[in-house]
């Protein structure tokens, strides 16, 4: 059954005993046993929950997975994926990194004894250098946030294998509606599951998929122990946005593609990161392993002055966190999503006081433009430009 329709049908048909085509929220904590010795299959909501269970069913599905865990944010997700590692082990991590999983990689796991390097990882060498002798696991990030670098993540895999290493690859930005790194040899795949499967800016959420038996048990193993659980209305509120997801990627596509492209000629705008234009160094390889591109791109500007007028005078979009949602939000990621990242760390790869990151939402995108180059004609009246 292709993927569209595995979508639009979560849950339809896992209550054969009312037939109800949206799975009901089973806000309930406690599940009554038949007699002694006897389950339902359900024993308590932390260990397992009926709504949770359809959505967990559905991930791993939709990823080629075997076993699927909703967790309560991607954080979440990382950390359950993290506590896979001891005191002493070592990860080799995307060097263009997310903020957020950095702070908990620095600040948190190294408390506990976990190090990580971090790397280009599409250099296989790089790789290869940096890999220690207590080295566990590869997490990639494809495409990275914010800069939108691609990793061949077939490659990495391969190589992860012959060294008896886990790949691990968060999903968020493609979702697996556009990249299923799984079945590219992934052993593990995250998602903040808050931006495109959620879709609509209203649930916080995280996902981990795994292939394996073993990792499958020892994950299942973490979620239930450490309890970073998905309630049941959440739970529902993903799936509710799932259903639409082949959809939504879609216009996110379109819209960010046109976008992408108008600004990539603007006179005011130094580069464009986003892997539908050819000229991006991993254009080929996104091609290669993914069906499709994400709704998220990032832009730099030629002069810093600029930034804070655009951000003032756009009007659609919202001057906003996070990503993902039918509303288009446009993001500072020096001072926001990458401010625990060190200056030196976060200039060396690009993330500079002159990028912006613009997460393309379902609006019309003459609209969106118009918005954009008001904003961007503002900011250069202002600084004389």
């Amino acid at each position: 059954m292709k993927i569209e329709s595995r979508l639009a049908q979560i849950g339809s048909q896992n209550d054969p005993v009312t037939g109800a085509v949206s799975f009901p929220i089973y806000q309930s904590t406690a599940f009554r046993h038949p007699r002694l010795g006897k389950s339902t299959g359900f024993d308590y909501a932390r260990t397992k929950s009926p709504t949770r269970t359809v959505l967990e069913e559905a991930a791993a599905d939709l990823e080629s997975g075997d076993a699927g865990f909703a967790c309560s944010s991607g954080m979440a997700a990382l950390q359950v994926v993290f506590a896979l590692f001891s005191q002493g082990d070592h990860l080799l991590v995307s060097l263009d990194l997310y903020g957020g999983t950095y702070r908990l990689l620095e600040k948190i796991m190294a408390r506990f004894g976990v190090t990580a390097s971090y790397v280009d990882t599409n250099d296989m060498d790089a790789l290869e250098s940096r890999r220690k002798p207590n080295t566990k696991a590869v997490l990639i990030e494809t495409p990275t946030n914010p800069l939108m670098m691609v990793t061949d993540v077939a490659k990495v895999a391969a190589w992860a294998k012959q060294k008896d290493l886990l790949t691990i690859v968060d999903n968020t930005l493609l979702t697996p509606f556009f990249q299923r790194p799984i079945e590219l040899g992934a052993d593990i795949v995250v998602h903040s599951a808050t931006k495109y499967l959620g879709g609509h800016n209203d649930v916080l959420a995280g996902l981990i998929v795994t292939k394996g038996e073993k990792v499958s048990a020892d994950i299942a193993f973490l979620h239930n122990s450490i309890g970073a659980v998905l309630g049941p209305q959440d739970s529902w509120l993903l799936m509710r946005g799932m259903k639409t997801l082949a959809l939504r990627m879609e216009r996110h596509q379109a819209n960010a593609t046109a976008l992408a492209t108008w600004l990539k000629a603007h006179p005011a705008v130094e580069e464009v990161y986003y892997p539908a234009l050819p000229h991006h160094p991993g254009h080929e390889a996104q091609n290669a392993q993914s069906s499709g591109n994400t709704g998220i791109f990032s832009f730099k500007m030629k002069d810093a002055r600029t930034i804070e007028p655009i951000l003032r005078h756009i009007k659609l979009i919202a001057f906003a966190e996070s990503l993902g949602g039918t509303e288009s939000l446009m993001t500072y990621p020096a001072v926001q999503t990458h401010a625990d990242i060190p200056l030196e760390i976060r200039e060396a790869v690009g993330v500079d006081d002159r990028l912006l990151r613009f997460s393309v939402g379902l609006e019309h995108a003459d609209d969106l433009r118009q918005d954009l180059e008001q904003a961007i004609d503002e900011a250069l009246r202002e600084i004389g430009g």
